[in-house]
């Protein structure tokens, strides 16, 4: 990407993540999850990774938040490798700065304890707060909430997690991201298990995040729609690879790899019949397979030559910030 987008904070660079596969053979044969893919990731600024589930959007994720090491490649923050972030205070450090948002609100919260407790706790381990001082603890708890929406705070700050909605939780989660000054936050299919009526109230709080506290959002979804409200930059994935990336805008108005192309076209229309949406739906996701050479889409391609089960194709550059994996654009 040659654009100038600002504070670069996360870059992953051609990476791989391999996992074994339970086998009873001398040598165990390996799945490729992630192939050869790299991403950037800036201030005040959303990425958006879309794919079907099995796609790798969340095993790239995992390994960005450091739960997953990277067989190959590197992940870099702020230009530092975070496989050389190993002792505790540069992890203590590495956690305040990069967030995770789980998919699930109901399970990512402790139902023995209060949402004071989830708010404060971060907080306290994080020394965000003076030790001992309990009133700034009460304050800094009720701003959280109330920055996040949760009115009124101190009746929210007694209640447990059965208490509240999917999105009130999922806005509890985001207030946690808040109090250790998350830089990136990494949502994983945050609104999925919400209520359509109350996901994009937990959109617009996330937009308002970006900007407002200048995070970095990596937002995983299989929802192109959605991808465009929030993010700035696309990363189409299929079956651990990168297949099509840039501004968000460009890449849905102007799809140029097939999968990216069925993708779009199937985003529900009015004004198109059921049978012209599912047209062009050939097949579906395979399940994973050892490591090949040629381009996971070729066995659903309409477009498909010979060599492309033969050889994965290499980046096309189609704008400033358009890049696409396909034959069919080589020059």
């Amino acid at each position: 990407m040659s654009k100038d987008f600002g504070q670069l904070l996360v870059e992953g660079k051609n990476v791989v993540k391999d996992f074994p596969i339970s086998s009873t053979t001398i040598q165990t044969p390996m799945m490729r999850a992630i192939n050869d893919v790299s991403f950037k990731m800036y201030k005040s600024r959303g990425l958006a990774v879309v794919g079907e589930s099995g796609s790798g959007k969340s095993t790239t994720a995992k390994m960005i938040a450091k739960m997953y090491a990277p067989s190959g490649g590197t992940i870099e923050y702020k230009g530092r490798d975070i496989q050389e972030i190993s002792s505790r205070k540069d992890l203590m450090h590495y956690r305040e700065g990069v967030q995770m948002v789980w998919q699930d609100p109901f399970g990512s919260l402790n139902p023995t304890h209060n949402i004071f407790h989830h708010i404060a706790r971060p907080l306290l381990i994080h020394k965000k707060v003076s030790p001992g001082n309990k009133r700034e603890l009460e304050e800094r708890v009720y701003d959280l909430l109330e920055q996040v929406g949760l009115i009124p705070p101190k009746e929210t700050a007694k209640k447990y997690p059965h208490q509240l909605s999917g999105g009130q939780r999922q806005r509890v989660n985001l207030a946690r991201n808040i109090a250790v000054g998350a830089e990136v936050v990494l949502a994983d299919e945050p609104t999925s298990m919400l209520d359509v009526s109350i996901r994009a109230g937990v959109l617009n709080l996330m937009e308002e995040m970006k900007f407002e506290k200048q995070m970095s959002l990596l937002y995983i979804t299989h929802d192109i729609a959605t991808a465009r409200y929030i993010a700035e930059d696309l990363s189409v994935m299929y079956v651990g690879h990168m297949v099509e990336w840039g501004d968000t805008d460009d890449v849905i108005a102007n799809p140029q790899h097939p999968y990216t192309q069925l993708l779009v076209s199937a985003v529900p229309d009015p004004k198109k019949s059921i049978h012209d949406q599912l047209a062009g739906n050939k097949g579906e996701i395979p399940l994973w397979t050892p490591v090949s050479a040629g381009c996971p889409f070729a066995g659903r391609c309409t477009h498909a030559m010979d060599k492309c089960k033969e050889q994965l194709p290499g980046v096309t550059q189609l704008a400033e910030n358009h890049f696409v994996r396909c034959y069919l654009h080589e020059s």
